[in-house]
C-alpha cells in the first residue's frame, strides 16, 4: 500500500509538470470528458507557468522531469503505435541537452574504477563534450598525445534514480492494462519491461562495449563502414573507453562537401550498411541519427554511441526481407502468407482479406517516383493496418521501422533524390537468394545435421530415462492406477522442475502414458 501511494505521488508530480508545459493542446483538451478538463485546469493552477527558458510542450516537460523521463520519451519515439505518429515525431527530436556533472567527480570516478591516479590512466583528460541522461563523454589522450580516446562515464547515483522512476512506470502500465481494455493489445507492461531491460544494459558500459565489438566483428569485411575500437584495458562497468573518431559528423553536410565527400554514395552506403546489419546479421544500431554518424579521413562511415541496439531473430529477418521483396514485386498474397506463417496474424483471420489490405497499402505508392517512397513509412502503415486483424504488437519490428525512418531521413538529407528501393534491392535480393537458394539449403541442412548429431550422442541417456519413466508408470498402474487430479499434475510439475533436459522428457512421456491409462480405464 505504501509503495502504491508512493507511485501515485510520483506520477502526480509528473502530471503537474505536464500541465505546466501544456502537454495536452487546447484543441485536444476541448474534446476530453468534463472531469478530465476540470482536473487539467486545476493542475495548471497548482503547477503554474513554465519558465521563459524551459519553453512548453511534451519535450520540455520531459526534460524538466529529468533523465528517466527523457529516456522514456526517446523510447516512446520508437513506439508510434503507443503515442501516435505526431507525438512520436515530436519525441524523436528530444535531445539529451543535460548539464554535465562536475569535472572533479568524473576524475574521481575514473580513479575509483581503475584504482589508479588519473595521470597514470591518461596523459590528458578534457572536460565533458556531451552530457546525456545516463552518461557523459570526455576526450582524453594517452602516450603523450599520440592516441586520442573517447571516455564515457555513468552519472553518479543514476541506477537508484532510474529504479525509482521505472517502478512508477510499471505501476502506471499495470493500471492501464487493468482498466483500459483496448490498450492491452499494445502490451504496455511489456513495453516498460523492454525499456527497463534497455536501461539496465546501458547501466553496464561493458555491455555497450560488447555491442561495439560484436558489430565490428560482423562488419569487418563491409566496404566503407567501421566501428571504433574498444580499449578493454580501461573499460569497466561504469567507464567505456574507445578510439576517438576524428571525422566529420553527418549533421554538417557543408563540411562533407568541402572535404570532397560524394554525398550520393554516402547516402547509399548508409542504407545498405543498415540493411546488412538488420537483415544479414540480425543486430543493428537503433539510434543512427546524424550526430551518431561520422565520415573519417579515409571516407569510411563510422557509427558511435551503441546505447540503443536492436536484434531480429532469423524468422523476423526472413519475414522482413520477404515483405520488402514482395512489395517490390506486388505479390501481396505472398506477403500476406508470410505474416500468417510467422504467426504475426492469427490463423483465424483470412489470408485473402489480409492480402487485400496489403494491396490497399501497396498500390497507392506504386505510381509514385521511387525517391518519394519511404520504406520505413511503408512498414509503419503495415504495422498500423494489422490492428483490425488482431495482430499482436511486435516491438522488435516497431524499433526496426522507427530506425529505418531515421536512416532514410539521414540519407535523403544528403541526397533529396535518393532512390531508397534501388539502393536496398541488391542487399535484400542477395540475402534472400542466399537464404532460400542452394547455399541456404546447405547451411540449414548442416545445422539440422549438427542438431541430429547432438541428439544421437545423447540418445542412450534418453532411452535410459524413458525406461525409468515407463517402469514408474507400470508400478503405479499395478498398484491400482492413478487419476490425473490436481495433486498429481502439481507433483509432476514439481518433479519436472528438478530434472535435467532428458529427465523432463521422460517425465512428460510418463504424463502422456498416465493419460492413456486413464482413457483406457474410462473406455
Amino acid at each position: 500500500m505504501y509503495k502504491q501511494a508512493s507511485h501515485l505521488i510520483h506520477l502526480m508530480r509528473a502530471g503537474l509538470v505536464f500541465a505546466r508545459h501544456d502537454v495536452i493542446p487546447p484543441e485536444q483538451l476541448s474534446g476530453a470528458p468534463a472531469p478530465v478538463r476540470l482536473l487539467f485546469k486545476a493542475a495548471k493552477l497548482v503547477a503554474g507557468k513554465p519558465t521563459k527558458h524551459s519553453g512548453s510542450g511534451l519535450n520540455a516537460a520531459l526534460e524538466e522531469l529529468g533523465p528517466s523521463y527523457i529516456k522514456l520519451g526517446q523510447f516512446l519515439a520508437t513506439r508510434p503505435d503507443f503515442v501516435g505518429k505526431d507525438r512520436a515525431n515530436e519525441l524523436s527530436a528530444l535531445q539529451d541537452r543535460l548539464i554535465p556533472f562536475p569535472q572533479e567527480i568524473a576524475e574521481a570516478e575514473i580513479e575509483k574504477e581503475l584504482n589508479k591516479p588519473l595521470k597514470q590512466v591518461f596523459s590528458k583528460f578534457g572536460k565533458a563534450i556531451a552530457a546525456a541522461s545516463i552518461a557523459q563523454v570526455h576526450k582524453a589522450e594517452i602516450n603523450g598525445g599520440k592516441h586520442e580516446l573517447a571516455v564515457k562515464i555513468l552519472r553518479p547515483n543514476v541506477k537508484r534514480r532510474f529504479k525509482k522512476d521505472l517502478d512508477a512506470f510499471f505501476f502506471a502500465a499495470r493500471m492501464m492494462e487493468r482498466w483500459n481494455e483496448p490498450i492491452r493489445r499494445l502490451r504496455p507492461v511489456e513495453a516498460v519491461s523492454v525499456l527497463a531491460r534497455s536501461v539496465d544494459m546501458e547501466m553496464d558500459l561493458r555491455l555497450e562495449a560488447a555491442a561495439m565489438s560484436e558489430m565490428a566483428e560482423n562488419t569487418q569485411n563491409d566496404p566503407g563502414f567501421r566501428i571504433p575500437k574498444v580499449d578493454w584495458q580501461r573499460t569497466t562497468g561504469r567507464i567505456l573507453v574507445s578510439e576517438w573518431i576524428d571525422g566529420i559528423p553527418l549533421n554538417e553536410p557543408e563540411k562533407l562537401v568541402a572535404a570532397g565527400v560524394d554525398l550520393k554514395k554516402l547516402a547509399e552506403n548508409i542504407i545498405q550498411s543498415f540493411l546488412r546489419h538488420a537483415i544479414r546479421d540480425g543486430f543493428f544500431h537503433a539510434d543512427m541519427h546524424q550526430g551518431n554518424l561520422f565520415v573519417d579521413r579515409k571516407g569510411n562511415l563510422v557509427a558511435v554511441d551503441f546505447g540503443i541496439t536492436g536484434r531480429l531473430a532469423m524468422q523476423d529477418r526472413l519475414v522482413l526481407a520477404e515483405i520488402l521483396y514482395g512489395f517490390l514485386r506486388k505479390d501481396y498474397l505472398r506477403v500476406s502468407q508470410v505474416h500468417f506463417d510467422a504467426g504475426y496474424v492469427p490463423a483465424t483471420e483470412d489470408v485473402q482479406v489480409f492480402a487485400q489490405m496489403l494491396r490497399a497499402i501497396g498500390e497507392p505508392i506504386m505510381d509514385k517516383q521511387a525517391e518519394d517512397i519511404s520504406m520505413g513509412h511503408l512498414l509503419g502503415q503495415l504495422l498500423e493496418g494489422t490492428e483490425r486483424f488482431n495482430m499482436q504488437t511486435q516491438p522488435q519490428l516497431i524499433l526496426l521501422q522507427k530506425t529505418m525512418v531515421v536512416v532514410e531521413g539521414v540519407a535523403r538529407s544528403l541526397d533529396p533524390q535518393f532512390n531508397m528501393w534501388k539502393a536496398s534491392e541488391p542487399v535484400v535480393k542477395e540475402w534472400i537468394e542466399k537464404r532460400l537458394g542452394p547455399q541456404g539449403k546447405l547451411e540449414d541442412a548442416a545445422e539440422g545435421a549438427a542438431s541430429l548429431g547432438r541428439f544421437a550422442a545423447a540418445f542412450p541417456e534418453f532411452l535410459q530415462e524413458m525406461r525409468r519413466g515407463v517402469h514408474i508408470v507400470s508400478d503405479i498402474a499395478n498398484k491400482g492406477g492413478i487419476g490425473l487430479d490436481r495433486q498429481t499434475t502439481q507433483a509432476l510439475a514439481k518433479a519436472q522442475a528438478s530434472q535435467g533436459r532428458f529427465g523432463r522428457m521422460a517425465l512428460w512421456i510418463g504424463a502422456v502414458s498416465l493419460a492413456v491409462i486413464a482413457i483406457a480405464q474410462i473406455v
